[in-house]
């Protein structure tokens, strides 16, 4: 039987998250604080952790460090829905934490919605081998662009020459890390504008735009409606409005937001931003990147960009965190290539 450890000073959240989880036939412990959750990991092997950020004794931050140094475990962070916690839920990720949650306490446990999530996120979690955490906590070390680079990209962003490439990018679980590595991988001058859609909620998304753009060469923006793409930028959609495309008059593309959920379960959606480049770049112009995460969206998209002569990447089992977005691509025949991450990171940087 699996066990999952819940760490959460707050007893009605434990109480919530414990009635949730039960229902996968999974054996549950709580801990109160970090200290009792790092002493718990310690003694014991979890499939999965739940970890709150702010406690007594202890946060979870650092109990996250802790526990990912003597004995990976796949971490699930509980976090408020607020800017201030998406900040330190992105450290968490930086510390090996893999996936996040919001917590309970802030949203309506009933709605069958938030305990799809909840049940989804901690069952693949606990598939997730030992080796894949291991590499996960060896993250480089930040740096900063350069000064020159910034001065050369201008406060606006703004690239030349009109944009006929472009590279689209989907990810959910295990996938922030990765989208880091991605953005401070990709050359300054890169002939292609950028847009990526990691699955997070508002708020989440501004800090994440933030955090990459102190790593990354080139300029890291989150969308805005209307805004024209430019050459050698990398766009970030907004959580909770999926990316559309459209062309002006002009024939420049500029970014649409659709607030619309359209029956999606994620919002931003990889399909709906995949699906909506075919309607104004041909797919010869599309290279589409589908990483590491939980069930199967973008998979449609990147079937009908293949079809339309784009050249398609799919994350390989050897190296995806959880094998589900990649898996349900390759298996519907949407894949050019599925490669393990490293290779997917050179494969970009020779984009032309």
């Amino acid at each position: 039987m699996k066990k999952v450890l819940i760490a959460d000073d707050s007893a009605l959240v434990r109480k919530q998250l414990t009635e949730i989880i039960a229902t996968l036939g999974f054996e549950i412990e709580t801990a109160r604080n970090g200290a009792e959750a790092v002493q718990k990991a310690t003694d014991t092997q979890y499939d999965v952790i739940t970890m709150d950020i702010n406690m007594p004794v202890m946060d979870g931050l650092t109990a996250v460090e802790k526990i990912m140094a003597v004995r990976p475990t796949p971490i699930l962070m509980i976090s408020s829905l607020t800017t201030e916690s998406a900040g330190i839920t992105m450290e968490a990720l930086d510390r090996g934490a893999v996936d996040y949650i919001a917590k309970p306490g802030t949203m309506n446990v009933g709605k069958s919605e938030n305990r799809e999530d909840i049940l989804q996120k901690v069952q693949s979690l606990s598939r997730i081998p030992p080796r894949r955490l291991k590499a996960a906590v060896r993250r480089p070390v930040q740096r900063e662009r350069p000064a020159r680079v910034r001065e050369s990209v201008g406060s606006d962003c703004a690239g030349s020459g009109e944009v006929n490439k472009i590279l689209l990018i989907g990810a959910s679980t295990g996938g922030p890390g990765l989208i880091e590595q991605i953005c401070r991988a990709l050359p300054n001058g890169f002939p292609y504008a950028v847009c990526i859609v990691q699955h997070m909620p508002e708020h989440f998304t501004a800090a994440f735009t933030t955090r990459l753009d102190k790593v990354s060469t080139l300029p890291v923006v989150e969308c805005k409606d209307h805004v024209e793409l430019s050459n050698g930028t990398i766009y970030i959609a907004r959580g909770g409005i999926h990316l559309h495309f459209a062309k002006k008059v002009t024939g420049k593309i500029m970014i649409r937001e659709e607030k619309n959920k359209n029956d999606r379960f994620f919002q931003p959606s990889v399909d709906e931003m995949f699906e909506s480049a075919l309607k104004v770049f041909s797919g010869e112009q599309i290279t589409a990147v589908l990483l590491t995460g939980i069930g199967d969206d973008g998979a449609n998209g990147m079937v009908k960009i293949k079809k339309a002569g784009g050249f398609t990447i799919g994350e390989s089992e050897e190296t995806a965190t959880v094998y589900g977005m990649p898996r349900a691509a390759y298996e519907r025949g949407g894949v050019s290539q599925q490669l393990p991450f490293p290779k997917i990171i050179r494969t970009l940087q020779t984009l032309r």
